[in-house]
C-alpha cells in the first residue's frame, strides 16, 4: 500500500509588538555577583537598585535588561489557491 502524499502549504508570518498586555519589563543585573533587581514596568526601580547596590558593595558594572513581547501573525494572502 502506498503511503498518503503530504501536502505542503507555505505561509508568511510577521512579528508585531504585543500591545495587549503591559509594556516592556525592565531589570538590572550586577555583572560582578549576578545579583539582580526586581522586574519593573519602569526603568526607575532597576536604576535605583544599581545605585544602592553599588553603594553597598562597591560593584560598578551592571547589565540592563528590557524584555518586550511579540505576537506572530499569519499574513493574509491575495487570492486562494
Amino acid at each position: 500500500m502506498t503511503p498518503p502524499r503530504a501536502i505542503w502549504r507555505f505561509a508568511d508570518w510577521t512579528l508585531q509588538l504585543d500591545t495587549s498586555g503591559s509594556g516592556p519589563i525592565f531589570e538590572s543585573q550586577c555583572t560582578t555577583c549576578n545579583d539582580s533587581s526586581e522586574a519593573s514596568d519602569g526603568k526607575e526601580v532597576p536604576e535605583l537598585w544599581c545605585l544602592r547596590h553599588a553603594g553597598a558593595t562597591g560593584h560598578t558594572g551592571f547589565r540592563a535588561v528590557a524584555t518586550s513581547f511579540f505576537r506572530a501573525k499569519l499574513l493574509e494572502r491575495d487570492g486562494a489557491d
